[in-house]
């Protein structure tokens, strides 16, 4: 749906004149902007916010992929795809912001603004409403945004829902229609406050504290875990198991370097990291607002060094050695992996126990 709805949205974006200005204000770079370090933090938060990595949504839904399953042409595909729409919508964007640019006499960055949601729910809109069958339009183009955010929705519920069906299998796996209804009903109450008459200044609140800072540490630790500690020769055999053969010399030199980039990408973020008041629209929040962003940033990453302490905590032998065994990849228990002669036995098993089935007839439970 949300592919049909963009390509009629960019057929009538390009008969509308003033069009190929704003197309052409879309295409055209400014290298000058290279230099302005928002610009990478905000490029690399924006992959990950649309790809999905360390968010666990990948983690969550590939889980239930088949053990040979191609996952080299997967991740090649949704990348793919997804650069592509993202490059098709500003097409679509752009050409009505031309648009708007020639109706209103203005230059087209002063139509755009600062961008972020303002583009989406009030400039684009009201370049809709000044066109021929303009309810037409606007329906088509509204549905498209509840239609993603319903599949966004999805796919951040998901993540949940599987991450604490197969930890706890037997408290939230038996009864995942009520765990379901009650994580549906948190959603529900806790954005409630994005729909009142200050609602905007919510969400631009949770945009500017809730991802970018986090999402970039998260992805920092990630990365460094597989690439560096469990190592790239082991996940290359990983992979190789999987399809067949190994992955190409550069896609395990980009692994090899992904820490390092994505480090830098980090640490310019937080040096850029500002203490002070958010302001939109020419309302200033209140000096409690600072703090209390910065609690909901360490939210999402304090149970990180946590863990690390109750691992270490946890361990035998001198700190060193416990710090070599806590970097070092944990052989996977026994109890995870049932052979291929005890399957038979099982009637029945439990589909909230056994994630999946393998080539090679052993179910594989969660991790």
């Amino acid at each position: 749906m949300p592919y049909v709805v963009l390509f009629i949205l960019l057929i009538r974006g390009v008969t509308l004149p003033g069009a190929a200005k704003g197309v052409w204000y879309y295409i055209t770079p400014d290298f000058a902007r290279l230099k302005d370090t928002t610009v990478w933090i905000d490029a690399a938060t924006q992959i990950f916010f649309s790809l999905g990595p360390g968010f666990g949504v990948l983690l969550a839904l590939s889980s239930y992929n088949e053990f040979n399953n191609n996952c080299y042409h997967d991740a090649l595909i949704t990348s793919a795809i997804n650069c592509l729409t993202s490059f098709l919508s500003g097409f679509v964007i752009f050409s009505t912001l031309g648009y708007m640019s020639e109706l209103t006499n203005r230059d087209i960055s002063e139509v755009a603004g600062d961008g972020g949601p303002g583009l989406i729910f009030v400039v684009y809109p009201q370049a809709i409403s000044t066109m021929s069958y303009s309810p037409v339009w606007s329906v088509l183009f509204f549905f498209m945004l509840i239609t993603l955010g319903i599949d966004s929705t999805f796919g951040g519920l998901e993540a949940i829902i599987t991450g604490f069906c197969d930890e706890y299998p037997k408290l939230f796996g038996r009864k995942r229609e009520l765990f379901v209804l009650a994580l549906v009903i948190m959603y529900f109450l806790g954005s409630l406050s994005t729909i009142t008459y200050g609602g905007q200044y919510v969400i631009e609140f949770l945009d500017i504290y809730g991802v970018s800072f986090s999402i970039l540490f998260i992805v920092v630790i990630e990365t460094t875990a597989v690439c560096w500690f469990y190592g790239v020769r082991r996940f290359s055999e990983d992979v190789r198991q999987m399809i067949g053969y190994y992955p190409s010399l550069f896609w395990r030199s980009c692994w090899f370097f992904c820490p390092i980039f994505i480090s830098v990408i980090f640490l310019v973020a937080l040096y850029n990291a500002s203490f002070e008041q958010m302001t939109l629209d020419g309302y200033t929040y209140p000096v409690w607002s600072v703090a209390l962003g910065w609690f909901l940033r360490l939210t999402s990453i304090v149970c990180i060094p946590l863990y690390v302490c109750y691992k270490l905590w946890s361990l035998p032998g001198t700190m060193s050695e416990r710090i070599m065994a806590a970097v070092k990849p944990a052989s996977r228990r026994r109890s995870y992996m049932i052979p291929a002669s005890a399957v038979a036995s099982v009637a029945d098993p439990d589909p909230t126990s056994y994630h999946t089935l393998n080539s090679g007839g052993a179910v594989v439970a969660p991790l």
